[in-house]
């Protein structure tokens, strides 16, 4: 398994184009035979602020998630709504070893 966090701050004035548009790539996403889940959080107490959670079957299906349309699509509908960079940390499973994902 091939795990990421992406942490991402949102210009207040596009909160919710971001989050229509990250919904729409996660809808996408999850029709990916490389995709386990992925997951679109909204911070509680600060609405600008989201993390996506991206599982997938190995490495590459990550790199393969990067070239789709809808990924595309979502790269450059936000590009200009964002609040200084995202953050990335790429994780691997440790337990349980075998998750029936």
């Amino acid at each position: 398994m091939h795990i990421l966090l992406v942490h991402i701050q949102v210009k207040p004035e596009f909160v919710d184009a971001f989050h229509a548009a990250t919904l729409e790539n996660a809808r996408n996403s999850v029709q990916e035979p490389g995709v386990v889940r992925f997951d679109v959080l909204q911070q509680a107490d600060d609405p600008t602020r989201f993390l996506l959670v991206e599982v997938y079957r190995a490495k590459e299906a990550h790199a393969q998630h990067r070239e789709t349309a809808h990924f595309l699509t979502w790269r450059d509908a936000v590009a200009d709504m964002t609040a200084g960079e995202r953050i990335r940390t790429d994780y691997v499973n440790l337990f349980p070893a075998d998750s029936g994902w």
